[in-house]
């Protein structure tokens, strides 16, 4: 359970990703009623570059922007600026960048992202961090460890001397990384335990690394960090890698897949997945899920929705995208009553295995 200035978040849970303050598809009132989120994600570099801090600040923050009443979590934006591999210049002051948008250039560093984030005014700010690409080298990723523990130190410096803007309490996550090599991941998660915070983040994962390989370093960070502060696995991931996520510890997972597969036909369900385009739903009128929990699987078929994907409309994606987030969110739900009854083990094999059907 964590607390926050725009109320409580019961944990495991799921967070909707919102990079613009948007959930792609889904109004706020689904979020919350239906869908039953607790908190969603914004994403710092796309906030600063849209609508800009200008308005963010005018508007008093990102929740009244979007009319948001709960909890919500900021990216740093590091993952962003450091995709832009050909359009950024890396220093151990920060980063310089172009937009992708019209090739204006930026600057960020530590103390930058914390004031920008005290802007937005996320209930949880992160560190400003580099993610290793996968693959890389040793000697690469270990001065990247060494970048962005310096970095967090003044990512926490400045946080103690700034104050939030709205009157809300913000908390901050610092970021465990180090690839997939076990000697820096743990040199990495001993550095941020000391830091103390309210919570910690792992990232750099599920970037392409085989996923027996993920489990191990999570399993290697988990053995390191607090087990009483909230452990966050960032981007990650499907509905087993969540399950499997939390057996090994993880609190708080963050992913677009729910919308991004929705909007291209994918639909999770607790008996497997569906690619609703192919042929064999054209004829199928029973509902898109008789299990589900959102109110769309109460009242729309797997052929109607078909009809909808394979013309592109709009609906079709929405359908969708609300389907895997209730699924999503339901799933967490589960896990947490389990894991209350002491059953989480046995029921997340069980599990494991439907979810893997392709149906």
């Amino acid at each position: 359970m964590i607390q926050t200035g725009h109320g409580v978040i019961e944990t495991p849970i799921f967070m909707p990703v919102g990079t613009l303050g948007s959930v792609k598809g889904v109004h706020q009132q689904e979020l919350a009623n239906d869908i039953k989120a607790q908190i969603i994600l914004g994403n710092t570099y796309h906030l600063y570059l849209r609508p800009g801090l200008d308005v963010l600040k005018q508007v008093g923050g990102l929740h009244k922007f979007i009319n948001w009443e709960h909890p919500i979590l900021t990216d740093s934006g590091g993952y962003q600026v450091f995709s832009l591999a050909e359009n950024r210049q890396l220093t151990d002051d920060g980063v310089i960048f172009k937009s992708h948008i019209d090739g204006s250039k930026h600057l960020f560093t530590p103390e930058i992202v914390i004031d920008i984030q005290r802007v937005i005014g996320a209930d949880i700010m992160m560190a400003f961090d580099e993610c290793a690409p996968y693959p890389s080298d040793y000697k690469y990723v270990q001065k990247s460890v060494k970048l962005t523990h310096s970095w967090l130190n003044r990512c926490l410096s400045h946080f103690a001397v700034t104050d939030p803007l709205y009157g809300h309490k913000q908390t901050f996550f610092p970021i465990v990384q180090g690839s997939v090599y076990k000697d820096l991941r743990i040199k990495s998660a001993e550095f941020v335990a000391m830091k103390n915070c309210d919570g910690n983040a792992i990232g750099g994962l599920a970037v392409g690394e085989p996923i027996e390989e993920m489990y191990e370093m999570i399993d290697v960070v988990n053995k390191i960090l607090p087990d009483d502060k909230p452990r966050y696995l960032m981007g990650v991931g499907t509905p087993v890698n969540i399950l499997e996520s939390i057996a090994l510890g993880i609190d708080m997972f963050d992913c677009v897949m729910p919308t991004r597969n929705g909007r291209n036909g994918m639909l999770f369900t607790s008996m497997g997945t569906i690619n609703i385009r192919n042929g064999k739903w054209k004829m199928d009128f029973s509902l898109i899920d008789p299990d589900g929990t959102s109110f769309v699987d109460k009242i729309y078929s797997k052929a109607y929705l078909r009809h909808l994907a394979i013309n592109k409309e709009m609906l079709g994606a929405q359908i969708a995208s609300i389907h895997n987030l209730a699924f999503y969110l339901n799933l967490v739900k589960q896990a947490r009553e389990k894991i209350k009854e002491g059953k989480f083990l046995s029921w997340k094999n069980a599990m494991v295995k439907q979810l893997n059907n392709r149906l």
